[in-house]
């Protein structure tokens, strides 16, 4: 079963600007990503690993996951960002482009400790693949949409609907939660569209996303709200576990409560929304 931690809000933040890290360590995110990436100019990317390397050594964040993006290996910084990542044992790294299970593989050998990798699906080849890649053997925990290069490269419009995105999404989705990894919904870049970035989250959330990723911090309100169980869900969670519990259902696979059917795959359901629920009030 995926871990209950809470992925709700996931912050790029760019490696090479250390006051935004500096910022990091006491905003109300699940996650940061320390970008070596796409938020990084050709010229600062060693002073962007030195100062991701750095904060994660020093620590200080808290409850939240420290993920390391870094370069692809098919560029010059690549070896050197996850040689670099590696050694801090960062909770993840994040890879980018990954197209095929060799890519993940390529990724995942470099890695030590605990460290878990995760990984950007942002290219049409990887649509082709997901199954493949999902099924990754190793380190990997975590399915990173990237929208903005997928619409790229499809040559569709990124609207805040994103239908031309809606069957990569829900596939992504799908192969994720076939080999019980995590998955996060892309960014929305409208930072001032407040609006938009809320139908996006709700949008993700009906899709089954873990979170979402984000570049401001600004956007983790409405995350942490969207990809938040609601109390009512918490509710009725609690009420299919109690009748589940209840000595005399020990052998039931279907029960009826408060005039609905509930099954046992419910019952599993309801026992990671309770653990979510209770993980992100313990934060």
């Amino acid at each position: 079963m995926i871990a209950a931690r809470p992925r709700r809000s996931v912050l790029y933040m760019p490696a090479a600007n250390a006051r935004a890290i500096e910022k990091a360590r006491d905003l109300a995110c699940d996650v940061v990503i320390l970008d070596l990436e796409d938020a990084v100019a050709p010229d600062a990317k060693d002073l962007a690993r030195d100062q991701a390397v750095a904060a994660v050594t020093a620590g200080g964040f808290g409850r939240r996951e420290v993920v390391i993006r870094v370069n692809g290996l098919d560029t010059p910084w690549g070896a050197d960002d996850l040689a670099a990542a590696a050694a801090v044992r960062p909770a993840a790294i994040l890879a980018p482009k990954v197209s095929s299970p060799a890519d993940a593989a390529a990724y995942d050998k470099g890695l030590e400790g605990d460290t878990r990798l995760w990984v950007m699906i942002e290219t049409c080849a990887a649509l082709f693949a997901l199954d493949a890649i999902a099924a990754s053997p190793g380190r990997l925990e975590a399915l990173v949409i990237g929208t903005n290069d997928l619409a790229k490269e499809m040559r569709c419009r990124l609207t805040v609907e994103r239908a031309p995105l809606a069957g990569p999404l829900s596939l992504s989705v799908a192969a994720a939660r076939a080999h019980g990894l995590a998955i996060l919904d892309g960014v929305f870049n409208g930072i001032d569209d407040d609006e938009g970035l809320a139908r996006q989250c709700a949008q993700g959330s009906e899709f089954g996303f873990d979170g979402k990723t984000l570049i401001h911090p600004r956007q983790i309100e409405a995350a942490n709200a969207a990809f938040s169980p609601a109390p009512d869900e918490v509710r009725w969670a609690r009420m299919i576990v109690e009748a589940f519990d209840s000595p005399e259902n020990a052998a039931k696979g279907v029960l009826r409560v408060e005039g609905r059917m509930v099954e046992r795959l419910h019952l599993a359901q309801a026992q990671r929304l309770i653990a979510v629920a209770e993980a992100i009030a313990a934060a």
